[in-house]
């Protein structure tokens, strides 16, 4: 039996809070894709959906995702759509979902699929149950298929965080993504270690490979090394 989604409300009923202003002049403003468009509008929608769901610290060209690319350019697939093979690909899977608790992801997908910050513990907790019962690809499609995520993006708009300005207030909120920007010695640092690459296309994202081998050689190491002790150390 399928555990329903936990009801959750705004932590207060002040009109003026976070989430009932009427939107301003910095919404975002986004092609649609329900209507023809030329080309530099959809690298303009897909560049868009690449940072608001990886961020700009995860936008390598590893992680595009080319195919679904190709789809939505062609039409076949909606803007949501594609979000959705995002949210479902190995890179962010890797990058966000296995890197992270589920009340950590749930954050995260809050604010970067509904464009807002999670309202208090208690929606955390709700969407934490729907990932640990359903799993990643159903609370990806429960959480791209919910009334709020319809009624502000609908299948044609790209999620944008929202509320950034708020009337009566001297300064907006703060982006979901704020990373420190590292110079070019903690570069070539990533490329020293191998997990950053040089390609003929741009940069490649080696961080995967090279966790893989630390898996594969870490428990051959640590049994050479029982073996040794074995034999170095005398049987009483």
């Amino acid at each position: 039996m399928t555990i329903p989604l936990l009801e959750y409300t705004p932590s207060s009923q002040n009109q003026r809070v976070q989430g009932f202003e009427v939107p301003g002049d910095e919404q975002l403003q986004l092609p649609e894709l329900d209507v023809a468009l030329a080309e530099t509008d959809v690298d303009d929608t897909i560049r868009a959906a690449y940072r608001q769901i990886f961020n700009e610290q995860q936008m390598i060209v590893a992680n595009r995702q080319v195919a679904a690319e190709s789809l939505l350019r062609n039409g076949q697939i909606t803007v949501r759509d594609f979000i959705r093979r995002l949210l479902l690909s190995d890179s962010f899977r890797r990058l966000n979902y296995d890197t992270n608790n589920n009340y950590r992801f749930v954050e995260m997908c809050i604010q970067r699929v509904l464009g807002r910050s999670a309202y208090n513990e208690q929606e955390k907790l709700s969407w934490s149950i729907v990932l640990a019962t359903k799993g990643l690809q159903g609370f990806v499609d429960q959480l791209l298929a919910s009334e709020e995520y319809l009624t502000a993006f609908g299948d044609y708009t790209v999620p944008f965080q929202r509320r950034r300005i708020l009337p009566q207030r001297d300064a907006g909120e703060l982006p979901f993504a704020r990373m420190a920007r590292y110079d070019k010695y903690h570069l070539n640092q990533l490329y020293r270690s191998g997990q950053l690459r040089r390609s003929g296309n741009g940069v490649s994202d080696r961080s995967a490979a090279v966790f893989s081998l630390v898996l594969k050689w870490v428990p051959v190491l640590a049994a050479a090394l029982l073996i040794v002790t074995l034999l170095v150390i005398p049987t009483a």
